[in-house]
């Protein structure tokens, strides 16, 4: 018997896992993990969970119609997971385990010692890579090290992929009769201690929905998306960012649907559809330095030197910035819409992170642990090489006087205050001309149902600057 464990890759079309496990005629069983305990202590948000879930129940019964059974198994923590797979395989008499890789740390280490265990038995792990386009390790500088810097990295990426190209596994072919399917919502023993199952119907889950998300917007808005990013009242990125973090879609199956919209693969600034390309190769720079770097996973930074920032750690400025009350609309609307939806336009994660950091002075993991709280779309990877960048502890050539404004980046990104209007519903009424800094035209009215800013940005700045170049006495 071959068991294909599932983790972050809930999908039947490529997944390497999967397909290496249904090579041959040996019968395949699969396995997903429950694990509440862990998940709370990685901060998982509870939409996550939910989103998460549910494609569980949407892949399980696509795999029962395969033939194929996936067993649930609830473990609580990572450290418990070795022992339990263990009496797994030896009750299903299985030989081989096949997974794709983990990137974090703590995954790793569990991992390992699953290798560990099963090898006392055994059973032989496969580990396949199916969580980036190009694996950790296979993207080198000349001298053979892995990239620290993005721009190297991605010339070195595009590269690589061209030398090596890459294949979209299909989904296996139906190895048997259909099985019964028993949906997640019927089975006490899951739903306990996880809340309401019931995901986010702005959030649909399976393979399907992926697919349809990914093809819209590369007919109707990748052609233009340099231009229209960076405007959260414009339906202008993909929104896939919660299937690419489950693994309902991957990297390779954008790539490769970027690739047939566009007849070629875009390689510098000047084509169309490159800036998307860049930021899947952002995402895979960041998974790389997860790799390179473990203790990016244990809240340290990647500029090691920066350990020493006199961060604040105001619980009640923390909590004004977390519930949208900080007096500076771009920045409440952003967070109001993070706590209401389970997800941010990424250039309103850029701004409330450099607002949180540079204005408040306030250490940025504790912006990192809230979004991961919040964010359907969670990934450790792409989260800390984000909130590091935004704070000038990470991955940038020059981090440390790039101090985004919170006002002007409003008037730029949101000209006529449509997202804020949206989402700070005491500003709901106020004409555009006011909406980024509204607070005289609420004096005119009487009105104190809005916050003041809580901070002067002008001086904050000058102290966010201060505070780096100290690090240089």
């Amino acid at each position: 018997m071959k068991l294909v464990w599932f983790r972050n890759d809930l999908r039947l079309a490529d997944n390497p896992a999967l397909r290496h496990a249904c090579a041959g005629d040996e019968p395949v069983a699969a396995l997903f993990i429950i694990s509440p305990t862990q998940w709370r202590q990685h901060k998982m948000a509870p939409v996550r969970q939910r989103f998460m879930l549910a494609q569980v129940d949407e892949l399980g019964r696509e795999l029962a119609a395969l033939g194929i059974p996936l067993h649930l198994l609830r473990v609580e923590t990572f450290a418990e997971v070795p022992a339990a797979l263990a009496d797994l395989c030896r009750e299903q008499g299985v030989t081989q385990l096949y997974a794709n890789q983990a990137i974090e740390l703590d995954e790793q280490r569990r991992d390992h010692a699953v290798s560990a265990a099963l090898a006392e038995q055994a059973v032989s792990c496969h580990w396949l890579n199916g969580c980036c386009v190009l694996p950790p390790g296979k993207v080198l500088t000349g001298s053979g090290e892995m990239f620290k810097v993005f721009t190297p990295f991605s010339r070195a990426w595009l590269k690589a992929l061209d030398e090596e190209g890459f294949v979209i596994h299909r989904a296996p072919a139906r190895r048997g009769e259909p099985l019964p399917w028993q949906p997640l919502a019927e089975r006490e023993w899951v739903d306990e201690g996880l809340g309401e199952l019931t995901p986010d119907p702005r959030w649909p889950v399976g393979e399907a929905e992926a697919q349809r998300r990914l093809n819209d917007f590369l007919e109707q808005a990748v052609l233009d998306y340099g231009e229209t990013r960076d405007f959260p009242a414009i339906a202008g990125t993909s929104v896939l960012s919660p299937y690419l973090a489950a693994g309902i879609i991957s990297p390779r199956q954008c790539v490769a649907a970027l690739q047939q919209r566009l007849g070629y693969r875009p390689q510098s600034k000047a084509l169309p559809g490159f800036v998307w390309l860049n930021e899947l190769v952002w995402r895979e720079f960041y998974r790389h330095l997860l790799v390179l770097i473990p203790t990016l996973s244990m809240n340290h930074p990647f500029k090691p030197e920066t350990a020493a920032l006199p961060w604040s750690w105001d619980p009640d400025a923390f909590a004004a910035w977390s519930e949208g009350r900080t007096g500076y609309p771009i920045v409440d609307a952003a967070m109001r819409c993070l706590n209401a939806t389970g997800w941010m336009h990424n250039r309103l994660r850029m701004i409330v992170a450099s607002f949180l950091t540079k204005d408040l002075h306030i250490h940025w993991r504790l912006g990192e642990d809230y979004f991961m709280s919040r964010l359907i779309d969670g990934d450790l990877a792409a989260n800390n090489g984000g909130w590091q960048w935004a704070a000038g502890t990470g991955a940038d050539a020059a981090p440390y006087f790039r101090v985004f404004n919170p006002t002007t980046q409003g008037q730029r990104f949101d000209p006529q205050g449509e997202f804020i209007r949206t989402w700070v519903t005491e500003l709901a009424d106020i004409p555009a001309a006011y909406v980024h800094q509204p607070h005289d035209w609420l004096r005119l009215k009487g009105r104190q149902d809005y916050p003041a800013p809580m901070v002067d940005h002008a001086v904050a700045r000058v102290r966010a600057i201060e505070m780096f170049r100290s690090l240089e006495k």
